[in-house]
């Protein structure tokens, strides 16, 4: 049985964080080159870097995250879009808007109609991939209506598509409903603990989410039911960050160690105030400590995406794609039926980067990023053992270049003006003359022919 003394060791983790204070130059410099392997660290490896001091030295670990993040995810900047579908929740957490306490919050859940007018916008707008968000409350948001949800977005068709992955954050729960969760072609599982230190969270946590053991193991049942394709998260400013990132480190070991699988993807959002939340954070993270631990991510579990999100200002986001970064959401909401609304108070949390998706791919193209859409890993069956398996040699980056050209191709040839269509195929003609393999470059140019002749979805 998994708990949560399996799965961190706190005492552990202070003991390395006080070891490791104010490393030397020497030391620091030996765990970069370490990092270099592209085969992770330990977590007194992470102590040491989340401790380094410095202008010189926060510049080689900075230079050395960019360095790895290139060599395995390269140029890509993968966007998605988070759909609010319910606001319901029977929890009461000091940083969330939609604690149950909030009683002038208008408690909200869509049905079919809303989610196809949400669905349809966010295609209007370019987006192929959805995040599906549901607070917890057990009698409005079962898991029988999140799986309905899934099934409707999937059957949404218009002339611009349709949506092809949906990765989801639900609740903890149990092994049922988790079996029922992949039964339904989700991509990604995502739940973040918030924060890892027990002490913090429980103090942080009324309802059901208090449980710290529930929420700890939560990854673990949802393996066991067959989901391998899974995310963590802390939400920084709720406790120390460098305690914080070593226990994303040792929970992502643990999960290698027990399952054979790491998490797909590690996301690193920071606390941000909303309307009805009082909380003030105790451990706020400057912005040069937030860039500071994305590039101590990077190095420690290599292989993973890294997802950040609009909470961050666009000039921030423009520094955590260089050194770490793989996917981003763009032109987001978080309130259920927000998109195409006016601008309501009505959100989980304030939101930084309010740029719609076409603005925040024209930047982008600036420092001759590739934007994506892709999702061929989840419908080729590379996911869990598999995508481990491209991942940690950097193999997937053959991969994902082709991909990545063909989704941005088709985002071009049905949504960019006469100005971003020539930036960007620009960039097309860049990245597709960086395909070292003769037979995938033919194969990749042969498909964004078909693009430009009206054919859509096309994937390696």
């Amino acid at each position: 049985m998994t708990t949560e003394t399996n799965v961190i060791n706190e005492e552990k983790i202070n003991e390395i964080l006080k070891a490791t204070i104010n490393p030397d130059a020497r030391h620091v410099r030996a765990v970069l080159d370490k990092a270099k392997e592209k085969k992770g660290l330990e977590l007194e490896d992470v102590g040491c870097l989340v401790n380094l001091s410095g202008p010189d030295l926060l510049k080689e670990l900075f230079e050395t995250a960019g360095k790895i993040k290139n060599e395995i995810y390269g140029e890509r900047i993968v966007f998605f879009a988070p759909l609010y579908v319910s606001n319901y929740c029977v929890n009461d957490c000091d940083y969330c808007n939609f604690h149950a306490s909030n009683k002038a919050l208008p408690r909200k859940k869509l049905d079919f109609d809303e989610i196809k007018q949400q669905i349809e916008f966010l295609l209007n707008a370019g987006h192929k991939r959805v995040l599906v968000e549901f607070g917890e409350d057990p009698a409005q948001n079962t898991i029988d209506y999140v799986c309905k949800i899934i099934e409707k977005i999937y059957s949404i068709k218009t002339d611009k598509g349709s949506i092809r992955r949906i990765n989801v954050n639900i609740s903890a729960t149990g092994a049922e409903d988790y079996r029922k969760l992949k039964s339904s072609k989700i991509g990604t599982y995502q739940i973040f603990q918030e924060t890892y230190h027990k002490k913090t969270y429980e103090m942080v946590h009324h309802g059901p989410k208090a449980d710290y053991e529930r929420q700890i193991t939560a990854h673990c049942r949802a393996f066991e039911a067959g989901i391998d394709d899974f995310g963590v998260g802390v939400l920084f400013g709720l406790y120390d960050w460098r305690y914080e990132v070593l226990a994303l480190v040792s929970h992502a070991q643990y999960m290698e160690k027990k399952y054979g699988v790491g998490p797909h993807t590690i996301s690193v959002p920071r606390f941000c105030p909303a309307q009805t939340v009082t909380y003030k954070p105790e451990y706020p993270v400057s912005d040069n400590d937030f860039l500071k631990l994305i590039a101590v991510l990077r190095m420690a579990v290599p292989y993973t995406g890294m997802i950040i999100s609009t909470r961050e200002r666009p000039e921030i986001r423009k520094k955590a794609f260089k050194l770490g970064i793989s996917q981003a959401s763009a032109g987001s909401v978080t309130t259920p039926g927000g998109y195409g609304k006016e601008d309501s108070r009505d959100f989980q949390f304030q939101l930084h980067d309010r740029r719609p998706l076409a603005e925040v791919i024209e930047n982008i193209l600036e420092d001759k990023y590739l934007p994506s859409f892709c999702t061929a890993c989840y419908r080729s069956g590379r996911t869990g053992e598999a995508f481990m398996a491209l991942s940690k040699p950097g193999e997937i980056h053959d991969l994902c270049r082709p991909n990545g050209l063909l989704t941005f191709a088709e985002y071009l040839e049905d949504f960019a003006d006469a100005g971003l269509y020539e930036k960007g195929q620009k960039i097309i003609k860049l990245y597709l003359g960086k395909i070292e393999n003769n037979a995938i470059r033919e194969k990749t140019q042969q498909c964004l022919s078909r693009i430009k002749e009206g054919k859509r979805d096309l994937y390696l």
